[in-house]
Parts: C-alpha cells; structure tokens; sequence
C-alpha cells in the first residue's frame, strides 16, 4: 500500500484522537506559523498522570497514526524515563509530559508568541 502525503490537520486530529483514546489530559495546541525559525509548524502538548499513562499516550498516537496514514514518527525520545516524550512528526512535535515535569519546563511559556488553542477533552478529570 502507498503511503499518502498526511495534511497537518489530519496529523493534528489523529494526534488528538491516540491522546482521547487513552484519556491524556490538558491539550494545548501551540501554531507556530508566524513564528520565525521555528523547527516545525506546530507543538501538540499533553499530560499523562504516571510513567504507564505517558507510554500509554504515546503508543496511542503512534497506533492511531499508523494506522489511518501509515505514518511513523521521525523520531521519538524520552520513552526510557517516560516523564516527557517527545515525538516528532516533522511538521508536528507532540510533548507527552507528567505533570511536574511539564510546570517545570513551561513550553507553552517559553514559546509565548504562538497562538495557542486549548482543546476541550470530551474526558472530563
């Protein structure tokens, strides 16, 4: 089977669906079109509550993605500790974190010029 160019928005919503499967919490949506030299065009951050849920979370997307677009990661790291995963899309970087470990960091401080869209989860904390 030929693998097909993914659009961002189909990257972003199947992200999003792997996430909802397995109940990652507090999702943001960092665009960071207008912001000159950036690595990529969008950060989609989330936060498990343990290092199982983290994996969990990440396992979700990448099966989720795989299997509407075949499409792998570029490149993963973080899943030994599991605190904060990092998976690069090209295009898209989702970052997995606990909770601690996300306050800690605060990236969607230090990218504070992007337009960031929190997503409404349908699980409810």
């Amino acid at each position: 089977m030929q693998k097909r160019e993914t659009s961002a928005d189909e990257l972003i919503a199947l992200i999003l669906e792997g996430i909802e499967e397995v109940k990652g919490q507090d999702i943001n949506l960092l665009d960071l079109r207008d912001i000159e030299n950036t690595v990529c065009d969008y950060f989609l951050i989330c936060t498990g509550t343990s290092n199982t849920h983290v994996n969990a979370i990440v396992n979700s997307i990448r099966k989720t993605v795989s299997k509407a677009t075949k499409d792998k990661p570029w490149h993963v790291e973080g899943s030994d500790n599991a605190e904060w995963v990092l998976m690069d899309y090209v295009n898209v970087v989702v970052h997995v974190f606990q909770r601690h470990i996300r306050e800690f960091y605060d990236i969607e401080g230090l990218w504070g010029d992007a337009k960031v869209t929190m997503v409404e989860s349908s699980f409810k904390q």
